[in-house]
Order: C-alpha cells, then sequence, then structure tokens
C-alpha cells in the first residue's frame, strides 16, 4: 500500500495558489394600435386615454384595459406574480447582491407577442440584457470559511437521492483518510499526501495532513467527488509519489512506518469511489430533446420546449417557439412540471399548440420513461371533487400557504387548482397538482402544525375561520384520507446548510437554510435576505443540493445577501412592506383547542399535533377525521 511514498527532501519553500442604467422609454404616439395577449387589437378611443406598461411583464397597451384601479398591471396573473416577485424589490437587486431600493423594478420577462415597431429595439436590448447578466460574484464566499467562522451544520449528502452519490455516499464520514495534492511543497512534479477528513459539509470536507496531530494551521476545504480525491492505495498503484508536506517533514525519520501505524484499520474511500462518482453525473436528459413544460406565463397549460444543456441533471429549456432562444425555464429533470411529449392530451390538461407544425432537424421527443413517475390513485370510489376546498402552497409566492380550490379533476390523479380570491377570470392561473402532491394540505393543517394560512384576498372576517369560510361559501373540505400523509426518514435537521433553487427566478441557486420541518416539509431560507423570501419545500425537492453541489458540477452559486446590504434597508420600506402583506394574512397564533372548539354541524375530528421542527422524520399523521 505504501510503495508510493517516497522520501523526497526539499529546501525551498511553497507557494499557494456594476450597476446597469435603466433606460427610460418615450412614449408612443396616441395613433398607433396595441396587439394584447390575445391578439384583440386596442386603439386610442379619444387619443386622451393614454398608454400602460405592465410592470410584471413588459406587456403595452391601453391604459383603460389593464386590470386594477392603479393601471399598474394587464392582468390579474401579473398582478398576483408582481405582489410575491416584488417583495424582493427586484429579482435584478438578487442578482447583483444589491439591496433592494424603492426605484428597483422587477425584471421583466419579455412576453412571446406582437410588438409595436417602434419598440422592437427597446425590447430586444431588454433581452440581450437578461442574458448576459452576470450572476454576484462569488469572489470572497467560500463555503469551508462561511461553515467555520459560523459554526454550521451542512444536510448530507444523504438527505438527497437526486443528487450524485445521494443514493451510494457510503460510510463517508470523519477520520476517513485520502490521497490529495501535498500543497506544502515546492517540488517541480505533483506530489501526493495522506490527509483525514476533520469535518463533513455535503461534498465539502475540512482535511488535516496526516502528521499534523491537533495542528490545524494547514486544514484546507475540499471537494470529495473532485479528480485530486484518491483511497488510500491509489498513490501506489498509480506510481504517484507520496512526500510528507515541508512543515512536518523532519518530525518523523521513518515515515513508512508512521503511515502503517497510522493507517491500520482506518477507512478510506471505496476503490471505485472515483468510478461511482462518474457514472451518477451521467444524466439521461440529452439536448435536443422536446419536453411538455409548465408556460411560465400562464401556469394553466403547458408548451413544447427543447433541452438546450443539461447540468447536474438541471435542464435548461428553450420554449419552442423563441426564435432568439432567450424565452428559457430552467428545472430539475426530476420535476414534476415537465412531461413527455403527449402528455396534456392523455390526462384533459390544457396546451399551447406550437406555431412550428414540423419539428426541427435534430429535435426528437424524450422516451417517457425517463420522467418521474407519480404514484398510481385509484380515482373509483371517493375521489376529489370541483368545488372542494383544501390548502395549497401558492405556486407564484412559494412562502405562503393560501386557501384554495380544487377547478378541475384530471386524468391519472392531477388536478387543477386555484387560489381564492385572486384567480384569473379565465383560469389562467390555475396550477397543476397531483393528488399526492406534498404542496397540497386538507383543510386545518396550517392551524394544527402553527403555520400561518393566507386567507383569500380581500376576505375581511379575520381571523380566518375555516368552517365559517366553508358555510359562507357553500363548499366543502376535501376528504383528509385523500392527501399523501406519507413521511419519509428524509435526515434533514433545523439548521442545516444546503444550496437551493430560488423558484421564484429558477436559473439561480442560493445559499440557504432549512428553518422549520413540519412532517416531509421544509422551509428554505435564503442567506442574507428577509424572511418574506423564504420557501416552502418539501424535502424530496429536486431543487435542493448538497453543499459543493453548485462546484462539482460547474453551475453558479449565489452567496449571501452582505450584511451592508441588509442594514441598508431602511427600517420605514421593511413598515411598508409589512403593512402591506398583513392585508391578505389572517393572524398567525390560533390554538389547536380553539378550531377544534369551533368544529360544527356535528363532525368530530380528532386532532394529532405535528412534529416539531425537531422531530422531523417518521411517519405522522397530518390528523385524522373519525367516520361515524
Amino acid at each position: 500500500m505504501f510503495d508510493g511514498y517516497d522520501s523526497c527532501s526539499e529546501d525551498t519553500s511553497s507557494s499557494s495558489s456594476s450597476e446597469e442604467s435603466e433606460e427610460e422609454v418615450a412614449p408612443l404616439p396616441s395613433n398607433l394600435p396595441i396587439i394584447k395577449n390575445n391578439g384583440q387589437v386596442y386603439t386610442y378611443p379619444d387619443g386622451k386615454s393614454g398608454m400602460a406598461t405592465c410592470e410584471m411583464c413588459g406587456m403595452v397597451g391601453v391604459r383603460d384595459a389593464f386590470y386594477s384601479k392603479t393601471k399598474r398591471f394587464c392582468s390579474v396573473s401579473c398582478s398576483r406574480s408582481y405582489s410575491s416577485n416584488s417583495k424582493k424589490a427586484s429579482i435584478l437587486a438578487r442578482l447583483q447582491g444589491k439591496p433592494p431600493t424603492k426605484k428597483a423594478k422587477v425584471l421583466q420577462k419579455q412576453p412571446l407577442v406582437a410588438k409595436l415597431a417602434a419598440y422592437a429595439q427597446y425590447q430586444a436590448t431588454l433581452q440581450n440584457q437578461a442574458k448576459t447578466k452576470a450572476a454576484v460574484s462569488m469572489e470572497g464566499f467560500s463555503w469551508g470559511n462561511y461553515i467555520n467562522s459560523n459554526s454550521f451544520i451542512a444536510a448530507p449528502v444523504t438527505c438527497f437521492k437526486h443528487a450524485p452519490m445521494g443514493t451510494c455516499w457510503g460510510d463517508i464520514s470523519e477520520n476517513v483518510r485520502v490521497e490529495v495534492p501535498n500543497t506544502d511543497c515546492s517540488l517541480p512534479t505533483k506530489v501526493f499526501w495522506i490527509a483525514g477528513i476533520v469535518k463533513l459539509a455535503g461534498y465539502n470536507a475540512l482535511l488535516r495532513y496526516e502528521g499534523f496531530e491537533n495542528d490545524s494551521s494547514l486544514d484546507f476545504w475540499c471537494n470529495i467527488c473532485g479528480s485530486d480525491i484518491h483511497p488510500v492505495g491509489w498513490c501506489a498503484a498509480s506510481g504517484k509519489p507520496l512526500v510528507p508536506p515541508r512543515t512536518i517533514q523532519h518530525k518523523y525519520t521513518n515515515w513508512k512506518a508512521f503511515l502503517v501505524k497510522r493507517l491500520t484499520g482506518a477507512k478510506t474511500l471505496p476503490p471505485d469511489f472515483s468510478q461511482k462518482v462518474s457514472e451518477s453525473m451521467q444524466y439521461p436528459f440529452k439536448p435536443c430533446m422536446r419536453v411538455e413544460v409548465v408556460d411560465k406565463r400562464h401556469l394553466c397549460r403547458t408548451r413544447v420546449a427543447v433541452v438546450e444543456s443539461v447540468i447536474g441533471g438541471r435542464l435548461r429549456l428553450v420554449y419552442e417557439e423563441s426564435e432568439d432562444r432567450t424565452d428559457d425555464f430552467w428545472c430539475h429533470m426530476h420535476s414534476p412540471l415537465i412531461h413527455h411529449i403527449g402528455w396534456s392530451r392523455s390526462i384533459g390538461h390544457r396546451f399551447k399548440r406550437s406555431d412550428i407544425t414540423k419539428k426541427q432537424d435534430g429535435h426528437f421527443d424524450t422516451p417517457p420513461h425517463l420522467f418521474a413517475k407519480v404514484k398510481e390513485v385509484d380515482q373509483s370510489g371517493e375521489w376529489f371533487k370541483e368545488g372542494m376546498k383544501l390548502e395549497a402552497i401558492d405556486p407564484l409566492n412559494l412562502s405562503t400557504i393560501c386557501v384554495a380550490t380544487i377547478r378541475k379533476v384530471l386524468a391519472d390523479g392531477f388536478l387543477m387548482i386555484g387560489i381564492d380570491g385572486s384567480e384569473a377570470a379565465d383560469g389562467s392561473d390555475w396550477f397543476c397538482y397531483h393528488a399526492t402532491s406534498p404542496s397540497i394540505f386538507p383543510v386545518g393543517f396550517c392551524e394544527i402544525n402553527m403555520i400561518e394560512l393566507t386567507p383569500p384576498r380581500g376576505y375581511t372576517k379575520l381571523p380566518f375561520k375555516w368552517f365559517d369560510y366553508l358555510r359562507e361559501t357553500g363548499s366543502i373540505a376535501a376528504p383528509v384520507k385523500l392527501f399523501n400523509k406519507d413521511v419519509p426518514n428524509h435526515g434533514f435537521r433545523v439548521g442545516m446548510k444546503l444550496e437551493a433553487v430560488d423558484l421564484m427566478e429558477p436559473r439561480l441557486i442560493c445559499v440557504a437554510t432549512v428553518t422549520r420541518i413540519i412532517h416531509r416539509l421544509l422551509r428554505i431560507h435564503f442567506d442574507g435576505w428577509e424572511e418574506e423570501y423564504d420557501q416552502w419545500v418539501d424535502c424530496e425537492s429536486p431543487d435542493l443540493y448538497p453543499v459543493g453541489w453548485c462546484q462539482l458540477t460547474g453551475y453558479q452559486l449565489q452567496p449571501p445577501a452582505s450584511q451592508s446590504s441588509r442594514e441598508s434597508q431602511s427600517g420605514s420600506s421593511k413598515q411598508k412592506k409589512k403593512a402591506k402583506s398583513q392585508q391578505y394574512k389572517g393572524h398567525k397564533k390560533m390554538t389547536t383547542l380553539q378550531l377544534k372548539e369551533e368544529l360544527i354541524d356535528g363532525e368530530d375530528y380528532s386532532f394529532l399535533q405535528g412534529a416539531s421542527d425537531q422531530e422531523s422524520n417518521g411517519s405522522a399523521n397530518f390528523y385524522i377525521k373519525q367516520e361515524p
């Protein structure tokens, strides 16, 4: 094992290795027509109505045709999207690592509709800017320093079954020995030495060279899945020299005997570790594959998109009708938002037909077996029905769980869900959830688990009481037994660090923390940002990754917002945000006992208190309805 050891001596010391301006658009002449999404042409009725630009999607139109009294949005959907996204003040602010300001504008996503000739150049400029925006600089951020300086704990790789090595991480833990490059050396050739794992943080490990005992002066962080990390014995098999670090070179006269003594009985990486890493980073999705994916501007329907690139299992999808290939959408290959071609028709889901009548050369349909499988359900007996009430994570504001209604029952267990009080008249913001989705909950889930439930917009009888609302609306709650109550032994704990997708801008992956655990539901907080930007995410979501995933796959990681950025936000603006957010939210505190006392119509429920933030694993029921 130690034939690769080479007691080379050395005398020389070793060496170690903007703001964007906002353009103002001149007003258009009043005699120009405006083409909206539905193809209807608006013109000035009297030349005095004025123009308006949707602050969410960038749509230009006659002001009188816009939504709400303020005429800031072209539709209810855009209004709701803006109310969610504008909490960040600007996605652009996050991209640049700057604090939100009152003057910041939400990053406009350009709709695929005809534009006026006078605006063509302006829209193209915006698209080019969005495409070339530089992500927040990673200079100065190190996961290792961040973990060490704050004594943080990272979620183990085994919590992420969809990530590389998630299912075959094995017994990699502290005290495991590896062979790594020796940087405390001035030899002209690359040499190696033994190091032991002092601390693990996801894929990253804090290593200490063998022979340093309790001396941490040369400890260093590296990604265990990196190409320079090898099991003990690799140097001997590869003919590479093992050279002790210069700092301790004269500490022992017989380094081979020292290594034999230290490594006898010690653990190391499996011999095929690097092969397993390589295999786990092979992905079946390839560029030019066609899929059906949710239309990011009309959540109620899907569109055809083409895989543009694959990074770590994440897909950059370009909608098929995007001529300049800038209209894209990011998601993981196991995301519930993508499906095989023909899926929408098979279950009765709305689908936007493409103007492209013929597949482009090289494009081909993705085989159906590559997509994530949903659990089969029996819809023949008692099942969800249109009009039933439930609680659901708002897909346009993932920090909230809202009062919701089943608007349509599709095939294969899929449901169209609408958020009460803020639905578009045409149902364009209905969202498709599977019956087993961990993002929908029975009535009362939030109260039992001490989560703030967001009541319907404009509902004035606060605090919100479910049974009063059911009586007033003449509706019934979806049966509790139909919801998914499986809770895997996921391994997450409150306070654990990870890398998480900002699902409001899904091309961004940020430094994040688990702040609450309710059964299988995780509250994800983006470090350095206000709690109102948090997201409720399932423990098995493919949008969560171990610390070091971005480094391993070559994806850009967004660091925490700086302390100065947080402090620069004025107290008055925070109060303004708070007041605005409370307009549509009920009171947080209502005990289980209070809710139980309000039961009506002779129905008897027994409540089981939800798992605490620490007691997060194991099976648990949300609550059980006692059948008569």
